[in-house]
C-alpha cells in the first residue's frame, strides 16, 4: 500500500528503519536495488482473476468425482465456513513465517506478524534476505498446503466444507500468486541476487550484484 495513503505503524516504521540501515549495508557491499512493488488495489482484483483457473480447475475435479450437491448448505454451514475461515487466513500468514523462519539466518527473530488495519489484511513480513527459491517457498507454501492439499483431500474424502475452504484459501493465495510471478517473470544479469520483503509495501526488494 502506497505510504502516503496510510499512516505508518510504530512496527512499520521500525522495520522501515531496519531496512534502510540494510540497504545501506549491501550498497556498500555492491549490491544495488530492484523495487517488485504490488499496487495493493490492483492486488485485489488482478489475484482474484488470477486465481480463477485453479479454483475452476479444483472445482470441476471434485465435480467429477464426487458430484456437487448444494441441499447440504444452510446458514450454519456458511457461518462455520465463514469463521473457519479467519481461522486459515491467519494460520497463512503463520505458515509464511514458519517457512521463511526455516531459511532465514536469525531465524524466526526475522519474521515479524501484524495487520493493515484499514484493509483488515494480516500479514507476515521475512526482514532477513534470502535466495530466490527459499522466498518463492515461503510466498507459495500456504496456498500450496491450505488450498492445493486441502482441496485433494476434499476430492479423496468428499468433505463439501473442506472444499469450499480450500477454494477461499486458493482465492486468498492471490497476492502471493502475483508476487511469486513477478518474480520468475523477473530477468537480470547479475550473478548473485537475494530478496527481501518490503517493510511496509506489498511486494519486495531484490538485491542484486
Amino acid at each position: 500500500m502506497d505510504k502516503d495513503k496510510r499512516k505508518l505503524t510504530e512496527k512499520e516504521l521500525k522495520r522501515k528503519e531496519y531496512f534502510e540501515k540494510l540497504t545501506l549495508e549491501m550498497q556498500q557491499k555492491g549490491y544495488k536495488t530492484k523495487d517488485m512493488i504490488i499496487n495493493i488495489q490492483q492486488a485485489n482484483y488482478l489475484g482474484i482473476l488470477s486465481m480463477l483457473p485453479f479454483m475452476i480447475l479444483t472445482f470441476l475435479i471434485y465435480r467429477n468425482v464426487n458430484g456437487f450437491d448444494l441441499e447440504g448448505i444452510s446458514l450454519v454451514f456458511a457461518v462455520a465456513v465463514f469463521l473457519i475461515f479467519l481461522c486459515l487466513a491467519i494460520l497463512h500468514e503463520l505458515i509464511h513465517g514458519i517457512t521463511w523462519g526455516i531459511f532465514a539466518k536469525s531465524h524466526f527473530r526475522s519474521i515479524d506478524f501484524g495487520i493493515i488495519w484499514s484493509s483488515f489484511s494480516p500479514y507476515c513480513t521475512c526482514s532477513e534476505p534470502l535466495g530466490k527459491w527459499q522466498y518463492l517457498l515461503g510466498a507459495a507454501m500456504p496456498t500450496l498446503i491450505l488450498g492445493g492439499v486441502a482441496a485433494v483431500i476434499a476430492v479423496m474424502t468428499n468433505q463439501l466444507l473442506l472444499f469450499f475452504l480450500a477454494e477461499f484459501m486458493i482465492l486468498s493465495g492471490g497476492g502471493d500468486f502475483l508476487i511469486i510471478l513477478k518474480i520468475l517473470l523477473y530477468r537480470t544479469n547479475k550473478k548473485e541476487c537475494v530478496y527481501c520483503d518490503h517493510p511496509y509495501e506489498c511486494g519486495l526488494v531484490v538485491f542484486e550484484r
